[in-house]
Parts: C-alpha cells; sequence; structure tokens
C-alpha cells in the first residue's frame, strides 16, 4: 500500500510540473530578491525597487540615492562617474554584486551590503528583469 501511494505521489509530482508556466518556475529567481527587497517604493533590508512617488523605481535610478539607506559605496563614486541602473548594470549586479561594485566605481576598495546573489542564467535574469520592469 506504501509503494501505490509514493507512486502516486510522485505521478501527481510529476504530472503537476507538466502544467508550470515559463514564470511559475523562475519565479524563485525574484522571489530571491524578494527577501531584502520589496517591489514598490518601500524600504526593506535593502531599498525598494518598485516606483513611488517622487521615484521612477530601480530602471533609471540613479546608484546609491535610495532616501533613508546608507551605501557603502557612494563615497567610491567620483562626481559625475555614477551610473543609473539599466539593464546591463542590473545583470552584472545580479551575478556578482562584490565584483560589480568595484567595476562600477571604478574602486578595487568599494563595497556593498548586498551579499553576490550569483544569478548569473540569463533566462533567471531575464525573469528578474521583466519583474522589475512591471514595477518600474
Amino acid at each position: 500500500m506504501k509503494k501505490v501511494i509514493m507512486i502516486a505521489a510522485a505521478a501527481a509530482f510529476v504530472l503537476g510540473m507538466n502544467g508550470l508556466t515559463a514564470t511559475d518556475s523562475n519565479a524563485a529567481a525574484w522571489k530571491k530578491c524578494a527577501a531584502c527587497h520589496n517591489f514598490t517604493d518601500k524600504k526593506k533590508v535593502g531599498p525598494g525597487l518598485g516606483k513611488g512617488a517622487n521615484d521612477p523605481g530601480v530602471f533609471g535610478r540613479e546608484a546609491g540615492i535610495f532616501k533613508g539607506f546608507k551605501y557603502k559605496f557612494t563615497k567610491y563614486i567620483e562626481p559625475g562617474k555614477g551610473w543609473h541602473w539599466d539593464e546591463a548594470h542590473l545583470r552584472e549586479w545580479m551575478c556578482n554584486s562584490k565584483k560589480a561594485v568595484k567595476k562600477f566605481t571604478g574602486n578595487d576598495k568599494a563595497k556593498t551590503k548586498m551579499p553576490p546573489q550569483k544569478i548569473c542564467d540569463p533566462a533567471k535574469q531575464d525573469e528578474i528583469l521583466a519583474k522589475l520592469k512591471s514595477v518600474s
């Protein structure tokens, strides 16, 4: 009897997986972001990623300017040398924020509080970028 139940459960799992859409199967990628970020303009552990009254959302936002949030890397940005969040910057940041912040600031001493997420798979990055665009 146990064997029949186990086989039935395994079959239900496999059949259920076949009905998933691409969005469902990749949702874990952007849910990883949701552990520390809101998809609104409200701060969580990290800055909000969504659009607010005076905020365009993460797309187009200048790095290091979210109100009420302290950034470790802003002291390493030379005047006029900052960056705005676009697809290219976000892709590098998702893959390895510790490495990206050094590249973007041009300073090997630059640091970020955000741990490297190691989301380097283009398909998973596409899912996250689509979610970010939907709230920007």
